[in-house]
């Protein structure tokens, strides 16, 4: 190993790639604005590991208008709509007739496929399996990343900005001082216990469940796979349930009027807790978070890769500003800006969560208040109205109309899909 580590300089040092990380990385690489990714995870790890994926329509018009979205297009599918199920039957909401909007499924691992192949076919620096990550100077115009790459040459990344997109375990977060920010931190009494299982669809859009033992959600990944999941606890040890013990409890949360649950072989279970946070500020200095590494979500709203993209478009005009007209009013109000969003998907996913998942120790009482409210929304084109908009995602903000991303926004403003 050398003594003395390599001095490489960017404008952008992104700190993970992920969601927020590569989106970023390819808006700012259209703006013209040069930037590093690293993460500790290896190109084949991130490409393999296998998350949910409800992409908003914003997400999608962001995706498809910057050159990101042909196999999205091609390969996703699009939902116009998902079912709320209770006491054995279900009831649609209609997005494109409420909002003019949709959602598609297109799971997240193939988004960062996506991200990562335009960016190394546009020469982006996107360096993996590297280790010993921190982050220094932040509060200085001159911070700095320092790492140590996959083959041992330990580096000092000198920039003018870092991005911290590395998620809710990694060290930008922590960069932070405790006595700088606060922490609003929520965990639910609820785990999911989620499965992919080799079978045909059995729904052709997600089926959200309420019933008395508990929440149930059908879902899909490809017209063979589908993953599924059921309330638990969050510490149920998935390894005592066989297959059989899994099919039997979710026929009987979502059995009911015509519907079939098709079953197969159970390839993967876990269970997942559910957890909600957010921290204040989402900046620190010259350092600025965007997705896990500032709030997480509970997935019953499906905003978690949703939120990380409206995050950093925010910052893409943010830095737009700063490098092409030298001033730092967007980035003094990134955090406010983008926050207001956050607490948005907050509030939605807590009340999704609260609406169809059965509390420990609830009572006669509770259930029948929770059937009442799944009425008032399912019955109600307000109701319906509110839900459809929240799902399907508020426009992105347009902070600086000379960003690439307010283009691409206006390309798409106003567009019934």
């Amino acid at each position: 190993m050398n003594a003395t580590p390599r001095s490489d300089r960017t404008r952008v040092a992104i700190v993970g790639a992920g969601p927020a990380g590569l989106m970023l990385s390819h808006l700012l690489a259209l703006a013209g604005i040069d930037n590093v990714v690293i993460d500790v995870r290896e190109r084949a790890d991130i490409e393999t590991t296998l998350r949910a994926g409800i992409l908003e329509q914003g997400t999608v018009d962001l995706m498809t208008t910057t050159g990101v979205g042909d196999r999205l297009l091609a390969e996703g599918k699009r939902h116009e709509g998902i079912a709320i199920r209770s006491r054995g039957a279900s009831r649609r909401i209609d997005f494109p007739a409420l909002t003019g909007r949709a959602v598609h499924l297109y799971p997240q691992h193939e988004v960062l496929k996506d991200l990562i192949a335009a960016r190394l076919a546009a020469g982006g620096d996107l360096r993996f399996g590297v280790r010993d990550v921190g982050v220094q100077d932040v509060m200085s115009e001159s911070p700095s990343v320092r790492f140590t790459e996959a083959d041992g040459t330990r580096v000092v990344l000198s920039c003018a900005v870092v991005a911290g997109c590395d998620g809710s375990q990694g060290v930008c977060r922590t960069a932070v001082p405790r006595d700088r920010r606060t922490d609003y931190f929520h965990a639910y009494p609820h785990g999911w216990f989620g499965i992919l299982a080799e079978a045909p669809t059995s729904a052709d859009e997600l089926v959200y469940t309420h019933s008395d033992r508990g929440f149930a959600l059908i879902s899909s990944r490809t017209p063979t796979v589908q993953r599924m999941y059921f309330q638990c606890d969050p510490a149920e040890d998935p390894s005592g349930w066989d297959d059989a013990r899994i099919w039997a409890e979710l026929r009987a949360r979502v059995d009911g009027d015509d519907f079939v649950l098709r079953e197969g072989p159970i390839v993967q279970r876990g269970v997942i807790p559910m957890r909600s946070y957010v921290i204040d500020p989402m900046s620190h200095g010259r350092l600025f978070l965007a997705g896990d590494a500032a709030h997480t979500v509970p997935p019953t709203g499906a905003k978690g890769l949703n939120l990380a993209v409206a995050d950093v478009a925010v910052l893409c005009q943010a830095l737009e500003r700063l490098f092409h007209q030298g001033s730092t009013e967007l980035l003094d109000s990134y955090g406010r800006t983008a926050a207001d969003r956050v607490w948005r998907a907050q509030h939605f996913s807590w009340w999704m969560t609260s609406m169809l998942h059965t509390d420990p120790g609830a009572d006669a009482f509770d259930l029948r208040r929770q059937l009442g409210e799944i009425d008032q929304i399912t019955d109600s084109v307000a109701g319906s109205t509110y839900l459809a908009e929240a799902y399907t995602g508020w426009p992105i903000v347009r902070t600086n109309p000379d960003s690439v991303v307010a283009g691409a926004i206006a390309t798409t403003a106003g567009r019934t899909p």
